[in-house]
């Protein structure tokens, strides 16, 4: 058995019960077989493997908070900070009912290669609670984001661990969260990112990962001779990432016909209204059952079926495991050939392996949806000067670091005889630079 197999064997007998964990390791370490397999002497014997993909620690806690009718409520939150050989932690806070210790373990694997890829100076980590803010009021999230922050707030700070934003939690909710944790600290730090424009957050933030991950398509179809401008687009989702996919996607010449949220989905022949599902998601905060009353022509159905749709593009912008092997069949054959991922590892391993042997540009989401935890960097590096940059400023920035990703993963697929398989470009290109610092520290 190899040092990889013997890896991967160890993780799953040490964490039971984390299928989506299992899933980000296996999916790693399968395509660092030729990097591992070219040092494994020197690996070996300083247990680089074993260390990755064991987080430097794991903090579990309780989180009891009072709703309006004064009943008591207890979430679980939680915060992995995984590696930080690069740089403090870094990674967002989940709020959903789905979280555990698994999912944001896998999260925070996933992000400690993506984080890598930007090329700027951040670990990876991720936390987060079973919490649902769905159908809460402003006191009740106010009550929770209190109560969960007086725990983490001890375990986080500028120059150790910065989270950030993730599924159900917005600038709303970190706002809160940054309150209190500068009433308990007496500090006015960057200790959280995706903070309000008024206190210390940065222009392109909220669109950053949503633009982000359409520079990366656009750069990727641009170097394998195709354009995307006149393109037909899917995109899952209807959150942030979704919303300003489709913006950028409208911006760049693409016509968006169909996206979803968690009850269904729609199609719309003419292209996605974006006013209007901003206004359906952003400001009313309802069910995409609602956009047809704004575009009458439209179709809504239930459950899931978005990638049903013919497109020459999709973008998996939702959640986890969202597109399955049943559902790449069907986007080959509909003459699907650029699938970039909006959200964390929104495509099954299977899906993934037969959109590459099918011929599928096929971008991984810790490369294509770097741009958020990008801009979060440089939301700290406004922070640490007291400075407040342009929206043109950032996005300047924000659209080079997406080129620069993919020319990175582009390359080191190339060194190790993978051309085209930005799956393995993307780990080996974010694995290198964190496997050198590590070894460069001495064991920890």
């Amino acid at each position: 058995m190899g040092y990889v197999d013997e890896v991967i064997e160890l993780v799953v007998k040490k964490n039971p019960a984390e299928p989506e964990f299992h899933q980000a390791v296996k999916e790693v370490l399968e395509s660092l077989r030729a990097v591992v397999d070219a040092n494994e002497e020197k690996y070996r014997k300083e247990a680089l493997l074993e260390r990755i993909v064991e987080p430097d620690r794991q903090i579990k806690f309780k989180v009891p908070w009072v709703d309006d009718k004064g009943q008591v409520h207890v979430n679980t939150g939680y915060r992995v900070q995984f590696n930080n050989a690069i740089g403090p932690y870094k990674g967002g806070l989940r709020l959903h009912p789905s979280v555990n210790l698994g999912i944001i373990k896998f999260l925070g694997f996933e992000q400690i290669f993506k984080n890598s890829l930007t090329g700027l100076p951040i670990g990876g980590g991720k936390g987060g609670s079973d919490f649902d803010p769905k159908g809460k009021s402003d006191r009740e999230i106010l009550a929770f984001c209190t109560s969960f922050i007086t725990e983490l707030y001890k375990y986080i700070g500028k120059d150790m661990d910065v989270p950030a934003g993730d599924i159900g939690t917005g600038a709303r909710e970190i706002g809160y969260m940054f309150g209190q944790y500068k009433k308990i600290t007496g500090n006015y730090e960057g200790v959280l990112t995706g903070k309000g424009l008024t206190y210390g957050g940065s222009l392109v933030r909220t669109e950053a990962t949503g633009y982000g991950l359409l520079y990366f398509v656009e750069e990727m179809l641009k170097c394998n001779g195709k354009d995307i401008s006149g393109k037909t687009v899917v995109v899952s989702g209807s959150g942030n990432v979704a919303i300003y996919a489709i913006q950028k996607a409208h911006q760049l010449g693409a016509k968006v016909v169909a996206c979803s949220d968690s009850n269904g989905w729609v199609y719309d022949a003419e292209g996605i209204d974006l006013a209007a599902l901003k206004e359906i998601k952003e400001v009313n905060r309802a069910r995409l059952t609602e956009y047809k009353k704004y575009r009458p022509n439209s179709e809504y159905h239930e459950g899931r079926g978005v990638w049903t749709v013919k497109c020459d593009i999709a973008l998996p912008c939702a959640t986890q495991n969202e597109l399955d092997l049943e559902d790449a069949k069907t986007l080959v054959k509909n003459g699907c050939f650029a699938v970039a991922e909006g959200a964390n590892m929104p495509t099954t391993l299977e899906a993934t392996q037969y959109l590459q042997a099918n011929g599928v540009l096929f971008a991984p989401g810790k490369a294509a949806n770097a741009g958020g935890v990008a801009t979060s960097a440089l939301e700290m590096t406004q922070n640490s000067e007291r400075l407040s940059w342009t929206f043109e400023e950032v996005d300047a920035k924000l659209k080079q670091i997406m080129i620069n990703i993919f020319h990175n993963l582009d390359d080191a697929a190339k060194r190790y005889n993978a051309a085209g398989n930005y799956v393995v470009g993307a780990n080996i290109a974010g694995f290198e630079k964190v496997a050198n610092a590590m070894m460069a520290q001495g064991i920890y």
